[in-house]
């Protein structure tokens, strides 16, 4: 049995790289590997938040830097909110309490400028060897995929939102 730990990128355009990426964090509970789950981005409530909070012995889910969110009295800024999560990621990356982390939607960052490509490179290089890596997100960056071992581009051949189906709950959110 291969004890080697490699990291995963699924991006593209199309569906199903959030959806690839909680699937193998199933699979990763199934086997009794502790999980950590970064989310970026991501400020609508989904079902999958749900699901997650039922393992919540084994899946840590941590979410940062929801767009729409607005700085309150005493609050972070968004900004500040993505500097503590990529610290807290980094944190699960290096602490051997965590066999997998996924970094959902992160490699949106440096497209929208959350964070620069060389802050994924970092934690890439910052993950103990016990660690599977995944990161999720379309506009993945050159450099992040030039060190990945695994890249899935989800690619959007036919969407029934082209026809005017919002999200589902249950499919989609």
């Amino acid at each position: 049995m291969s004890t080697t730990r490699y990291v995963h990128v699924y991006t593209g355009d199309g569906k199903g790289k959030t959806t690839a990426a909680l699937g193998l964090a199933l699979r990763a509970v199934g086997a009794g590997w502790k999980v950590f789950i970064a989310q970026f981005g991501k400020a609508m409530v989904s079902s999958e938040l749900e699901a997650l909070r039922r393992f919540s012995d084994l899946i840590t889910i941590r979410r940062y830097g929801q767009p729409e969110a607005q700085p309150s009295v005493g609050c972070c800024s968004q900004q500040d909110a993505i500097e503590h999560g990529l610290a807290e990621c980094k944190e699960a990356l290096v602490s051997g309490e965590f066999s997998l982390v996924i970094l959902d939607e992160a490699n949106l960052g440096p497209m929208l400028g959350l964070f620069p490509a060389q802050r994924l490179i970092e934690l890439l290089d910052a993950r103990a060897p016990q660690v599977e890596l995944v990161i999720t997100g379309r506009y993945a960056h050159p450099s992040v995929l030039a060190r990945a071992d695994l890249v899935t581009e989800m690619r959007e051949l036919k969407h029934y939102y082209q026809h005017g189906v919002l999200a589902r709950t249950g499919i989609e959110k």
